[in-house]
């Protein structure tokens, strides 16, 4: 993956290092604003993945690049505390219930609703194009988690996990199957490609993904995190694969949806109980974190679905700066 431009002070000083443009990252950086911030973030995680073109992969472990990654994250952690609370003490034994409460109340703004009956082609290729960024890594950072568990907890993120990578068969993996709906929007299906057209809010709900990911510290709230996007993720599959119906998407176009109706109803159950519930109960001093990480899914969706449909509503891009997607880049396959 190429490294994206840069957009602040931050995000300029390590994409210049990363580079060989500099030789230097400000020990405790201070981001511009938002974008910067997220940007930054980005780049220094995907340090972790795939990395990037040209970058030497003993980055990800530089003291200097994490010294300042910390920095960062700090920022990140307390904006997310005052977005979604910070971790507090719960009764070990409540955590599936209190799950479920939290996917129920979820009153995020309705952008499967948009999608399902007013999206123009051009809205839903932009939706596509933000959800890039994350379903051709999708179940990755989730992943991460496994060798921090043991028992039941990690069998069943496991069990998840399987039928995110498609059981084994490559074109049953939910990164590729995106990839059928990309190519029906005559979209670039090189990983990472859009990551310079998508805002800061499309990229903070990437981030905490790799901020519980990448810390053993976390590992509860990545597993809350997963449980959110489980359980409130069967309705808006169907909302948005009827929506793609409607614009005339064949089955190719529509099937990463439509096999999410059906694994994810699944899924919903093994989370809130299987996996939350048997963390929860061998490691209760967390069952707080659980609850922290799916409040923190949910509020950042819900703030990236409100900055799209304000976009849209008010006849704008949702992509930065407006940017076209009116035709194929190069590398589409």
């Amino acid at each position: 993956m190429k490294l994206p431009s840069p957009r602040g002070s931050v995000s300029a000083a390590l994409i210049d290092t990363l580079a060989g443009r500099r030789t230097t990252l400000p020990h405790t950086p201070v981001p511009d604003d938002d974008e910067d911030l997220h940007l930054a973030l980005f780049v220094c995680y995907e340090l972790a993945y795939r990395g990037w073109d040209g970058v030497d992969d003993r980055w990800e472990w530089d003291p200097g690049l994490l010294r300042a990654r910390r920095a960062l994250e700090d920022h990140f952690e307390t904006a997310l505390h005052a977005l979604a609370g910070p971790p507090e003490p719960v009764d070990a034994s409540a955590v599936p219930h209190r799950l479920i409460e939290l996917a129920t109340a979820d009153d995020g703004p309705s952008l499967s609703g948009y999608l399902r009956g007013r999206a123009t082609h051009e809205q839903f290729r932009e939706f596509v194009t933000h959800r890039s960024v994350y379903h051709l890594r999708e179940a990755d950072p989730h992943t991460f988690t496994i060798p921090r568990l043991a028992g039941r907890a990690k069998a069943a993120l496991i069990e998840i996990q399987f039928d995110e990578y498609g059981g084994g068969a490559l074109p049953k993996m939910h990164q590729e199957m995106f990839k059928r709906t990309m190519r029906w929007f005559g979209l670039d299906l090189t990983y990472g490609a859009y990551v310079d057209d998508v805002g800061a809010a499309t990229l903070a709900t990437n981030n905490v993904m790799s901020l519980f990911a990448l810390h053993r510290r976390n590992r509860a709230a990545l597993l809350g995190h997963l449980a959110a996007y489980e359980m409130t993720s069967s309705i808006p599959n169907r909302a948005y694969a009827n929506g793609l119906r409607r614009l005339g998407g064949d089955a190719s176009a529509t099937a990463f949806y439509d096999e999410h109706v059906e694994a994810d109803a699944v899924h919903e159950q093994i989370a809130a109980h299987d996996m939350c519930g048997s963390f929860a109960a061998a490691e209760p001093e967390l069952a707080g974190d659980l609850l922290y990480g799916a409040r923190c899914a949910l509020a950042l969706d819900a703030r990236w679905a409100g900055a799209v449909l304000a976009a849209w509503e008010a006849d704008r891009s949702s992509l930065r700066d407006g940017a076209s997607l009116g035709s194929p880049r190069a590398g589409v396959a």
